[in-house]
């Protein structure tokens, strides 16, 4: 009876032993989950551009291919240019045109104005001589009764004070029609201006007809050659800014709280396990496309598929990582990548 009872003390502690270890490796690998969180829902990515004409035009020369590495400044394509060039010569030869009238028309305007102030001195002197004849008049008309002048010298000093009073008159009028006469340049000038932004804008346009690379980057989805017609705002290829890479991994709500933006990573791409880089959180989502009927939420929201049925999965938000020194030749948009965050090594450093 004791032997048997021996036998099943030893039956079941390897049991208890092999239940303990369990516990403890459970409980070691979600304190490691909780610690450097990691995940493979996580794939690589970098910011993108419709490269578009801002002018239309036929193209004459595309200087790239399809997956083709450029750097900031190179020449992407070639639109016609000459009738960019024709607009701007129309433009300046209009505006060395107008320059030769503007100064024609100020040289008959200074005329004018000349003609103007002679004639508002001529108005001056009719006016003087009108009120010189009214004082002559109006001395000698009460002598007449004292036979001290005759009725003759009277008459003709009314005579001088009617003719200097129309001469006045008619030089007042002959002043009006002088000064509407001065026109001046003003709408002359107006025009100009027009002209000076017209060619403006030639300029302008001639310079759009020459698409460079705004940044490195990487030519994509080009489908399109030479002889094409290109529309303006109407996208001819993408652009791969490859200045900057990221991986976009999708981690549990519940790993959210230890991570912040500048918490370390090490990532690696499915393409080339064996090579790592490390990288920091760049920014971490604050919202994503529910879906289990919850609120209707705009558009645009990253939509993250739940993967088991009729069990209630922790959702997953994108944390945005940006790697320190990725590979141009490696990285690819949405290529599989594998994210390893390290929260204590911010803690650390914050602690520092």
């Amino acid at each position: 009876m004791t032997t048997s009872a021996s036998k099943t003390r030893k039956k079941t502690w390897p049991a208890i032993v092999l239940s303990v270890v369990t516990v403890l490796l459970l409980i070691f690998v979600i304190w490691q989950l909780d610690r450097a969180p990691h995940t493979d829902d996580a794939y690589a990515y970098a910011d993108t551009i419709d490269v578009v004409p801002e002018v239309n035009g036929r193209i004459v020369e595309l200087a790239v291919r399809d997956n083709q590495a450029v750097k900031q400044g190179d020449l992407l394509f070639q639109i016609d240019p000459r009738p960019y060039e024709d607009a701007l010569i129309r433009g300046r030869a209009s505006l060395v045109a107008l320059d030769r009238q503007i100064a024609l028309t100020q040289r008959t305007v200074n005329a004018q104005q000349y003609n103007a102030e002679s004639v508002r001195a001529a108005v001056e002197r009719a006016r003087a001589a009108a009120t010189q004849a009214a004082d002559t008049l109006r001395r000698t008309e009460p002598l007449l009764p004292q036979g001290y002048v005759s009725v003759e010298d009277v008459d003709r000093a009314r005579t001088a004070q009617r003719a200097t009073q129309a001469e006045l008159t008619a030089a007042q009028l002959q002043a009006q029609q002088a000064a509407a006469a001065v026109s001046g340049a003003d709408a002359l000038v107006a025009q100009r201006a027009v002209i000076a932004a017209e060619i403006s804008l030639a300029e302008l346009n001639l310079e759009f007809a020459t698409v460079r690379a705004p940044f490195d980057g990487r030519v994509v989805s080009l489908k399109t050659s030479t002889g094409q017609f290109a529309s303006a705002l109407k996208p001819v290829f993408t652009l791969i800014d490859t200045r900057h890479w990221y991986v976009v991994a999708n981690f549990r709500e519940t790993e959210l709280k230890n991570i912040r933006v500048g918490t370390p990573a090490t990532v690696y791409l499915m393409s080339d396990t064996g090579r790592r880089f490390r990288g920091t959180v760049d920014s971490i989502s604050y919202g994503v496309l529910p879906e289990d009927g919850g609120l209707a939420l705009p558009g645009g929201l990253p939509r993250i598929q739940r993967s088991i049925n009729w069990v209630h999965v922790s959702q997953r938000f994108p944390v945005k990582i940006r790697v320190d020194n990725p590979d141009p030749e490696l990285f690819r948009i949405g290529t599989s990548a594998v994210a390893v965050l390290q929260p204590e090594r911010s803690t650390g450093a914050d602690s520092r």
